[in-house]
């Protein structure tokens, strides 16, 4: 008869046998932090004059998923990969945290007083294109690549981005690396939250060589828009077209529907029954568009959902994962966490609409026509 030890604590450091190592090689490769498997099942697998000790199977998958490499087909790693990695010098750590106006945060203040260690707070309605009053829109390559060298990042370093919220506004910024072509960036999965629910440590006050260089990088995208630049960026762009949409190749897919057009934001803002967060804009949305809130992109922990997953949320709405999508939102941020998600799955050319809905409802109606919008 089979010993039940389900119900029994587990032991503590093992030679496993060979049915219980190849289960635990087949959890470790599994894209999923503890994969698949019902991890209580594992000591089935163990033979019954077992009588070295095991480590908990929790303890041993983290410890595994820490040590596992950056994987470039995954825009996302773990709290315990960045916690086993943090301090590295080519491990570069981004506070991007944002929020809507009618929040009433900070996140600059917030960040001076709870961060990762080491960690460098990324300013997006700082690090934007200066020249328009959209909200943050992607900044010319010179003045991002300013901004960057500020920051002290180079070509060769990886860059893990966060946000005090799990999943928000840190894809913005994963894109916008992307976009001017460093792919060596990433998304810590489920954000602030996640690192704190996992006990790691948290910075309570802010370095000032930290705050010297965040508050460089915003006048160093001032300079360049100025034509000011003082120093040569250490950090070189290489700008991706395919990645970013602009008004006028939205207007052309409206009639050409060339690309399937994704919304991120609340489908009742979709629908034009509910108010949009910035005043004067009505709500609504581009004709042929389809909506995925974003926060379908993840579960109750704000970790991303498996790739399978993801695809059921964009099937369901009638999105084909085989034919081109461009996703959009309120002003660009949202959208770029379903970009996030449509990587994972493995399309890695979705384009962003930067200037998204605020752009396209600010223009004229016969020519930019709107779905369901409602007065402001």
């Amino acid at each position: 008869m089979q010993r039940n030890l389900e119900s029994k604590s587990a032991p503590a450091a093992i030679s496993p046998s060979p049915p219980l190592l190849e289960i635990l090689e087949t959890t470790k490769a599994s894209p999923n932090l503890l994969g698949p498997l019902p991890l209580k099942k594992i000591y089935l697998f163990a033979p019954r004059s077992l009588t070295c000790k095991l480590r908990s199977p929790i303890s041993l998958l983290l410890q595994q998923a820490a040590r596992r490499p950056m994987a470039q087909d995954d825009p996302v790693v773990s709290a315990q990969w960045l916690q086993q990695h943090l301090g590295q010098p080519d491990i570069k750590v981004l506070d991007a945290s944002w929020y809507m106006p009618q929040e009433s945060r900070d996140p600059w203040q917030e960040y001076q007083v709870a961060h990762i260690p080491g960690a460098l707070f990324f300013d997006i309605d700082g690090i934007v294109n200066r020249t328009t009053a959209l909200p943050h829109m992607l900044p010319s390559e010179e003045a991002f690549a300013a901004a960057v060298s500020a920051l002290g990042i180079n070509n060769h370093d990886k860059v893990v981005v966060y946000d005090g919220k799990g999943f928000f506004s840190a894809p913005r910024v994963w894109w916008m690396f992307r976009v001017l072509g460093h792919d060596k960036v990433w998304v810590l999965d489920g954000g602030f939250p996640q690192w704190q629910a996992s006990g790691f440590n948290i910075a309570s006050s802010c370095p000032d060589d930290a705050v010297l260089k965040s508050k460089a990088a915003n006048r160093a995208v001032e300079a360049a828009y100025n034509g000011k630049l003082a120093n040569a960026a250490t950090f070189q762009t290489e700008f991706r077209p395919q990645l970013l949409w602009t008004l006028e190749k939205v207007k052309q897919n409206v009639a050409a529907k060339a690309h399937q057009v994704v919304d991120a934001r609340a489908k009742g803002r979709f629908d034009g029954v509910m108010p949009e967060p910035r005043k004067g804009v009505r709500s609504g949305h581009i004709p042929g568009a389809k909506c995925v809130p974003f926060p379908e992109m993840f579960d109750g922990a704000q970790t991303l959902l498996p790739a399978d997953e993801l695809s059921k949320k964009f099937e369901q709405e009638g999105i084909s994962l085989d034919h081109p999508i461009v996703v959009t939102c309120g002003s660009g941020v949202t959208a770029c966490i379903l970009a996030l998600g449509l990587y994972r799955i493995g399309k890695h050319d979705v384009p962003v609409y930067d200037g998204s809905w605020t752009e396209w409802e600010a223009q004229p109606d016969n020519d930019y026509p709107k779905v369901a919008s409602t007065a402001p």
